[in-house]
């Protein structure tokens, strides 16, 4: 089963969206509110290669990026293939 993480903060209008075009696909995913913790906040950074922005999207540790390039990736058709491995 593929593994998804996202990383997010609760007023985060593109972290709504990604999570509205992940729950459209039918996929779960784990939420990580980073709004109010440094050491998780800290964690995104790392994984993310220094990108400090919400949202930050890993898909079996592989790291997608933000809502921007998710929606492309779902455009192209790469996420569908991502997502069923």
């Amino acid at each position: 089963m593929t593994r998804i993480e996202i990383y997010t903060s609760p007023l985060c209008g593109f972290c709504h969206r990604a999570k509205r075009l992940l729950s459209a696909k039918g996929v779960a995913y784990s939420e990580i509110d980073v709004s109010r913790d440094p050491a998780r906040r800290a964690e995104m950074v790392q994984r993310a290669n220094g990108r400090r922005t919400v949202p930050q999207i890993f898909i079996d540790d592989v790291h997608v990026g933000g809502c921007d390039d998710l929606m492309a990736m779902d455009r192209t058709g790469a996420l569908d293939r991502l997502l069923v491995g």
